[in-house]
């Protein structure tokens, strides 16, 4: 039995006994590869985190966060993990001749999520164990690796990888100034229409590898935004309309957004022009702890005035009441696809005890909240009303 707490090597190659995962997973995919997929990539990833934040660094957090994973795991294997300012992503597969790693187009080419290290990771479930047979650096794979244009990756061979995991930790404190990361150009937005009608072509669960159906950068722009990925990933499992905030405040939070943190919660508002006690009104509306450099805010979605003018409040506010809002702190609302309108932030120009933006709402329209500097484990979401 190996001793997944320590790990060992093997050739230099570090072997873990996997942490056991249930396969029957909490989420749905829309095919069996996905689902292969998605419980391969669970299993690696329960195991080599629990083994780095024990054995290398505690502060190691899946990027963007583990709500995100199945909508990236339906249609891209791998997983990326945020440490020490940097990014490594395990590439893992079920093949056992180990001869190479394949990183997908995605894990490369789109800024947002290139990472500093690629890990080739080998699974024998049957055996119980997972194998870290090599890692590269993303200036490797840029300008080393092949890239295959039928499938969308790029692969080195075994023997151009770094076998021993070791060599990375010792690298990083002998030379910290290395190059790992190659230079990747900016992604073009993709307009609304664009992305509704990417949605609708690629939800059906028939096409088996969407990510291969529509050029890299219409697909690299699609995905990148959290709220259409994961739109992507709920047509695919067959629901066709999202749940609106006003869903949310009736019948409960979705599970996802209680992954993300969302919660349904009572609030007291004055009635406008009064001051007294009996003037407080209760209000129900949305709450999100989010943790930005260091401190932690909550952010409230309020309805305002009469439900049927569809009114909302975002606000923004410290969850110790000692605290103020620091000066340059921003609270931002964009359309879907990422678009200002008027009136759709808030600044504090000095310290604040709260941000808020107001805004009256189509029926069904969605919006994406932002806050500078950007919260930790932050995604962009949307928000439908």
């Amino acid at each position: 039995m190996f001793d997944h707490a320590v790990g060992f090597a093997v050739d230099n190659d570090l072997v873990l006994e996997v942490v056991q995962t249930s396969p029957n997973l909490e989420h749905n995919y829309s095919t069996p590869g996905a689902c292969q997929r998605a419980w391969v990539n669970q299993v690696c990833l329960t195991t080599f985190l629990d083994w780095l934040q024990g054995e290398v660094t505690p502060h190691a957090r899946v990027y963007p966060n583990t709500a995100a994973l199945p909508s990236i795991w339906e249609v891209v294997n791998g997983t990326a993990v945020n440490f020490d300012n940097s990014r490594l992503v395990l590439i893992p597969t079920l093949a056992m001749d180990g001869d190479e790693l394949r990183v997908p187009q995605e894990w490369v080419d789109i800024p947002e999520w290139a990472a500093d290290y690629y890990l080739a990771v080998q699974l024998n479930s049957d055996a119980g164990w997972m194998r870290v047979f090599g890692y590269t650096t993303h200036q490797q794979v840029k300008t080393v690796g092949v890239y295959d244009g039928s499938d969308r990756t790029y692969s080195l061979e075994s023997d151009q990888l770094i076998s021993d995991l070791n060599v990375l930790w010792v690298t990083r404190q002998l030379s910290p100034q290395e190059i790992t990361r190659a230079s990747v150009a900016p992604l073009p937005p993709l307009p609304q229409t664009q992305a509704d009608n990417l949605l609708q072509r690629l939800s059906h669960a028939d096409i088996k590898f969407p990510r291969l159906e529509v050029p890299f950068q219409l697909w690299g722009a699609l995905i990148t935004h959290g709220g259409w990925r994961q739109r992507l990933y709920e047509l695919r499992q067959g629901v066709v309309e999202s749940a609106s905030v006003g869903q949310w405040l009736q019948a409960g939070v979705a599970n996802f957004a209680q992954q993300l943190g969302w919660e349904r919660r009572q609030f007291l508002a004055i009635s406008s022009g009064m001051r007294s006690a009996e003037s407080q009104v209760s209000l129900l509306g949305l709450s999100r702890q989010i943790l930005v450099a260091g401190n932690t805010y909550e952010l409230r979605v309020i309805s305002q005035g009469d439900p049927n003018e569809n009114i909302w409040r975002f606000e923004l506010h410290p969850t110790n009441s000692d605290n103020l809002i620091p000066v340059g702190f921003q609270l931002r609302l964009l359309t879907e696809d990422l678009q200002p309108f008027p009136h759709n932030e808030d600044t504090a120009t000095i310290p604040r005890e709260e941000l808020s933006v107001e805004v009256m709402l189509e029926t069904g329209e969605g919006l994406v909240w932002e806050v500078t500097p950007l919260p930790l484990d932050y995604e962009r979401e949307i928000l439908r009303f």
